[in-house]
């Protein structure tokens, strides 16, 4: 007995231009919080390569839903109020998100340290969560902030049990490019996701900058597999016993919040 689609080519279209408006929406989401502050409309549709009217269409329906705000100075659009209270809800509501807060904020308070909750999104890492120690020259870094991977301690956690092609393929060749133009090698990138996978934690020092070093610690779901990572943002002047100690109270934190 053969099928017949119930769906008129009217009925089709429609659905396929509403998938599409939600792809449209989702990737004018993306690329604001990538984008880090406020854009025109017309510079958002042309980044986007993305037809004027639709976008300005969109851009305003985001923004009578709440979503987005226009600023009436400079006409720029950014994030809305109801995107900060469905971020809230996450924190209230996703039980490690909730644990993690705590745990980065006593991290911090107890140690002096700055302390990070981060996450893989969207192939980046994401912190979700920080709190500034207090040292009088405060390392911190903000939240939401998205970094490439290999920039990261935490970075080579999150990849650890991720096949050699896995890898590859989320990397890209700019990802690899450190702020001050020197390059990490693929090879030792890899290598150094199977030692931090081995021993538990990594420490790395001088990546993004010459003064930090970063501690992290996995956070293990229910599968075993490492969802998540807290860590510390370090002075690179610390002493090997000064980093041991912190290592392993960094640990502690890490095995709290885990599943398994």
């Amino acid at each position: 007995m053969a099928f017949v689609n119930a769906l008129s080519p009217a009925t089709t279209e429609t659905t396929q231009r509403r998938e599409r408006s939600v792809d449209r929406i989702l990737q004018i989401l993306e690329f604001l919080h990538a984008h880090g502050e406020g854009i025109r409309i017309g510079a958002l549709a042309k980044a986007l390569n993305a037809p004027r009217s639709s976008t300005y269409t969109l851009v305003n329906d985001l923004t009578e839903a709440g979503l987005l705000e226009i600023s009436r100075d400079d006409g720029r659009i950014f994030f809305g109020k109801r995107m900060y209270l469905y971020g809230l809800n996450y924190i209230r509501e996703n039980s490690l998100a909730k644990r993690a807060r705590m745990e980065v904020d006593r991290l911090a308070k107890e140690t002096g340290e700055t302390s990070e909750f981060c996450m893989l999104q969207n192939g980046r890492y994401t912190i979700m969560h920080m709190r500034p120690g207090n040292r009088p020259f405060r390392i911190s870094s903000a939240v939401g902030l998205q970094i490439p991977i290999p920039w990261t301690a935490s970075g080579r956690l999150l990849l650890a049990g991720s096949s050699r092609c896995e890898i590859e393929e989320l990397i890209a060749e700019e990802d690899l490019i450190l702020p001050d133009g020197r390059r990490i090698d693929i090879e030792e990138f890899i290598d150094a996701i199977e030692v931090a996978q081995r021993e538990g934690f990594c420490l790395t020092k001088g990546l993004v900058d010459a003064v930090t070093q970063c501690l992290a610690a996995p956070i293990y779901g229910a599968d075993g597999k490492v969802e998540a990572t807290i860590c510390l943002v370090l002075p690179v002047d610390l002493s090997d016993d000064q980093t041991t100690n912190l290592r392993d109270r960094l640990l502690e934190s890490g095995r709290k919040l885990s599943s398994c």
